[in-house]
């Protein structure tokens, strides 16, 4: 019986008559007599392959008989005549063998589809889940206007070597489906919108002025959002509450929140543009939920820059915008609190770990030297987390690690797991993202943490901190740290060498002053010098050794202009990740270069770092590929894919970043 399935599921012939057709159709070229011989010759060929493909039809009918013959007559009728559409198939050519009548009604034919494949009469219909074992299909089907749950099974046909036949059961579930949808659609989602530049939109004008700005905002925001018909108001003098039905969200993300151009397409008098931030939450269970969450995105984008949308859900983030300069929005009111706060915390600990991200730089050494300070003038022990391996700041650790008052101060995060307690500090620099940190079990085992860093929020980040001190405005971790110890500090308490870290760590992310400096950043730099740190000797940090040097010019020789004003260089060997840092930056040097890529291999990760003049935010690039940063100075790395995947994947993001523009 399956020898004699085997043969009656052989393909059909009708490509090879076409074929012959076409060959005596050409044949008329040479020869007439030839051709219509040749014709006659197919004629009677299809003749007898449509009487074979009735025998067939016929012979498959008894197969099926046969196949159910050992079933009695009750479970037959529910084959032939079930309330289900159901089609019998081979599922590694897709040829359909048999179907119900329900099926055919379905499909609008008359007859049963013996030669049709099912991939040609339902498009996009994946049977890989029979073969994968699976009893249903692991999404709804849609066919003929109704969408359905399909169930199946599979049977072999033969022995070890036979195929296979699979049945399937059709459901229809079009109109649960429509209720589902239309329940998911109305579900209400609520926005949190803010103008996160109002004192400075609202400085020094009229009463009058004021009231013209806000109802030009206010104008446009009804605009944008009448299409809802939700509800939106002002609860504040520069908050606004809306809440619509999450079928609206779609067109708000299609449109890139156009709301953020418009508005900012108002301005005062002193020429200074409005800003928009966009807090959403949707997914909640209660309206209190959706609220925390619409107010985890405002901060989440507040985090970042400001200028942008956040979208929450249950499980993660989405961010729309965000591509405007950041602008200084810090306080020193706020600096002044945060510094008591941390050294009250500090003073309330047993001992406190430090730690930076992962291959740290000068500006984690230098925060984590300036909150060793700290912890010294609280008397608490401190202990800085140090890796196995060399990292870009070795030099500055190796002369950290002379100094008495470091003495067993670095430890690896082995031996730190061995002293915690339950008072325990963890402060963490430079970074914000758990999976970044240069220890995550000593993080993770500590409950009491601070967070120090100036890098935007990504969607993953350190929550439940006792203290967060995160300003994206700020140029280095290293500015932060300083800017704490002014308040609590002398300026000759500080050791000369901490200083010199701290400012080795500003000079690095502000390239020598040049990026990203603020008053705030002088300000900083001055009182490090006031404690003794020597330009000279932090000079000596950055030096490169002539195998770096020429490596780094290696670099820059094979950098290629890939769009306008966008450089991506692609190492062909390992090189370290401050000398492809420092190719990047150097980059940057070049007449037309706005903003630079260097790719480099380094083991089973590629490393990628992107640096900007300030036009193209180099994050929002990067953080298409895992990475993360801030708009001049980003990077981040790839596991487990060559270098040339990794630099189609760079092209493709920046492809996009541009299309979005």
């Amino acid at each position: 019986m399956n020898r004699k399935l085997n043969k009656l599921l052989q393909p059909s012939f009708q490509l090879y008559f076409v074929c012959l057709i076409a060959f005596a159709l050409f044949s008329a070229l040479f020869s007439w007599p030839l051709a219509v011989a040749e014709l006659a010759v197919v004629g009677l060929l299809g003749l007898y392959s449509r009487e074979s493909a009735r025998r067939r039809r016929k012979e498959i009918n008894k197969y099926l008989d046969s196949f159910t013959g050992n079933v009695d007559s009750a479970t037959k009728d529910t084959m032939v005549n079930s309330p289900l559409p159901m089609v019998l198939f081979r599922p590694e050519s897709g040829d359909i063998i048999w179907t119900n009548d329900r099926f055919l009604r379905l499909s609008g034919q008359r007859e049963h589809l013996y030669d049709a494949k099912l991939s040609a009469l339902i498009p996009g219909f994946d049977t890989r889940w029979l073969m994968e074992g699976k009893n249903q299909c692991p999404g709804e089907v849609e066919y003929a206007g109704r969408r359905f749950l399909v169930y199946g099974h599979l049977v072999r046909t033969g022995g070890r070597g036979g195929g296979f036949l699979a049945t399937t059961y059709w459901v229809d579930v079009t109109e649960l489906s429509n209720i589902r949808d239309q329940y998911q659609a109305s579900r209400p989602a609520a926005a949190v919108l803010l103008l996160d530049n109002y004192d400075d939109l609202m400085k020094n004008l009229s009463e009058n002025e004021r009231s013209n700005i806000m109802a030009e905002i206010d104008s446009r925001l009804e605009n944008w959002v009448a299409h809802t018909g939700g509800c939106m108001r002002r609860y504040q003098r520069e908050r606004y509450l809306l809440i619509f039905e999450e079928r609206y969200l779609a067109r708000f993300v299609e449109d890139k929140f156009d709301i953020l151009d418009s508005v900012h397409q108002v301005v005062n008098p002193s020429g200074i543009n409005a800003s928009l931030s966009i807090g959403i939450g949707m997914d909640g269970d209660s309206y209190k939920e959706l609220l925390d969450f619409a107010n985890l995105s405002i901060d989440m984008a507040l985090s970042r820059g400001g200028d942008q949308a956040v979208i929450r859900n249950k499980f993660t983030f989405e961010f729309y915008g965000g591509r405007s300069k950041e602008t200084e929005k810090r306080t020193k009111v706020k600096s002044r609190v945060m510094a008591n706060a941390l050294s009250s915390l500090i003073s309330d600990s047993s001992q406190v770990f430090i730690m930076g991200h992962k291959m740290p730089d000068n500006d984690a050494v230098g925060a984590a030297a300036g909150v060793c300070a700290l912890c010294r003038k609280n008397g608490v022990p401190a202990h800085i987390i140090r890796e196995g391996r060399n990292s870009p700041a070795q030099e500055l650790v190796d002369r950290l690690s002379q100094l008495p008052e470091y003495r067993d101060c670095f430890l690896l995060p082995q031996e730190a797991l061995l002293i915690a307690d339950n008072r325990s500090l963890v402060v963490v620099v430079d970074t914000n993202r758990p999976e970044q940190v240069q220890a995550l079990e000593v993080l993770q085992s500590c409950n009491r943490v601070a967070v120090i860093d100036h890098h935007r929020r990504a969607a993953t980040y350190i929550e439940g901190a006792a203290l967060n001190y995160h300003e994206p405005y700020a140029s280095s971790a290293s500015e932060l740290v300083t800017e704490l110890l002014q308040y609590v500090m002398e300026p000759n308490h500080l050791l000369r060498a901490e200083a010199e870290a701290l400012l080795a760590g500003i000079v690095l992310d502000t390239k020598n002053f040049t990026m990203r400096t603020g008053g705030r950043t002088f300000e900083a730099a001055a009182f490090l010098r006031r404690s003794g740190a020597d330009t000279a000797e932090v000079k000596k940090l950055f030096q490169n050794d002539l195998a770096g040097t020429i490596a780094k010019y290696s670099i820059i020789q094979n950098a290629k202009l890939y769009r306008d004003g966008i450089a991506v260089a692609v190492a062909s060997h390992p090189v370290g990740r401050v000398t492809a840092a420092q190719a990047a930056d150097e980059l940057l040097n070049i007449i037309g270069i706005d903003a630079s890529f260097v790719i480099s291999p380094d083991g089973e990760r590629v490393n990628i770092s992107g640096r900007s003049m300030g036009d193209v935010n180099v994050q929002i690039i990067l953080e298409k590929l895992g990475g993360g940063g801030n708009a001049a100075a980003a990077g981040g790395q790839v596991a487990d894919k060559p270098v040339e995947e990794v630099a189609k994947e760079l092209a493709r993001a920046i492809d996009q970043y541009l299309e979005e523009e």
